[in-house]
């Protein structure tokens, strides 16, 4: 298995700039073993049952991106990923060069200085308490790097039910779900478990030689002992949104049951790997060439079965990534 196994050809304008509007009218591929259907998303109604069991991720984006100056003039920007105290963060950097000892310059006289780096994870000193006011005022939330365009509402980015802070990356494949769709769906007598797994900006980093010796960034998650009884106990179908619900229930689970959990994963799931938990149906949208989400549904689906459907999602002009299309993955 080598890395550009998981390559494929994508003409940057089918690369998704901006959500569906509405956000349930995005296009929806039906995938199964026999055949691949078209619809649009608010049709994943049709496709779920009464007492399946529809598994969602409550994690929020925070606002942890910041632009700025350093002292020179040239324009930069800072992610925050880590809060170490009130002043010192671990943080990504975009700038032309960084070294230790910059010294960068934000609005409301925000500054701070690189002190230090661990792997490529650089930690800075602010010059001040980062309050909820000031993150309200100067921060925005941080955009997948193949995302040009600012967004002006912050709710095309969060899904409708969002609720825990902590989040890096919006978790898209959730981002199709509108308010109606989801009364619809519990009308129908679909069961909602609510988990939570904070994503980290990594996710959006491709691999880099060989698969099999490749770290996974950390990531924090939750199950509730409500979520983990409503999974377990279930009489019908388990449908998961996301992969990142998907690496939460794998990194949870134990002889076949899911675990009411808090901890921390760096689980790395491309094929190969033996599933802990029968997954029925999985609804994601199309991922990168060579990251590890693409390997994740690969795992999940098989590579043949997913490059198949992603060289017909191409055809068919489907907008690919995070503010892009869905995919109902039916085993």
């Amino acid at each position: 298995m080598e890395l550009d196994d998981f390559n494929y050809d994508l003409p940057k304008e089918l690369i998704a700039q901006k959500a569906a509007s509405p956000k349930d009218h995005s296009k929806l591929m039906i995938v199964n073993k026999k055949k691949i259907e078209h619809k649009h998303f608010y049709n994943i109604l049709d496709y779920l049952n009464k007492d399946d069991v529809l598994v969602i991720n409550e994690t929020r984006v925070s606002k942890a991106k910041i632009a700025g100056k350093k002292i020179t003039g040239s324009k930069i920007e800072l992610i925050l990923t880590k809060k170490i105290d009130n002043t010192h963060y671990e943080c990504w950097i975009k700038a032309n060069r960084v070294d230790i000892g910059n010294e960068y310059v934000f609005e409301k006289g925000l500054k701070c200085k690189l002190i230090g780096v661990k792997k490529d994870i650089f930690i800075v000193e602010f010059n001040k308490k980062i309050r909820k006011n000031l993150v309200d005022e100067i921060f925005e939330l941080p955009l997948p790097p193949y995302v040009k365009r600012k967004i002006d509402d912050e709710r095309e980015y969060q899904t409708v039910y969002s609720k825990k802070q902590g989040s890096l990356a919006a978790p898209t494949a959730g981002l199709h779900f509108t308010d109606d769709l989801l009364k619809k769906i519990k009308k129908k007598g679909v069961k909602i478990a609510k988990i939570c797994l904070h994503i980290d900006f990594g996710t959006f980093l491709t691999i880099k030689g060989n698969i099999e010796e490749h770290k996974m960034h950390e990531e924090y998650f939750e199950i509730t002992k409500q979520a983990a009884d409503i999974i377990n106990n279930r009489k019908a179908r388990l449908i998961v949104v996301g992969t990142t619900s998907v690496r939460a229930l794998e990194a949870s689970s134990k002889n076949g049951k899911i675990l009411a959990k808090k901890a921390k994963t760096d689980i790395f799931i491309y094929p190969g790997y033996e599933f802990k938990n029968k997954i029925d149906a999985l609804i994601t949208n199309f991922h990168l060439p060579k990251s590890t989400l693409l390997m994740l549904v690969s795992a999940y689906y098989g590579m043949d079965s997913i490059l198949k459907a992603y060289k017909e999602a191409v055809k068919k002009k489907y907008r690919f990534y995070s503010l892009g299309d869905a995919m109902l993955l039916i085993k």
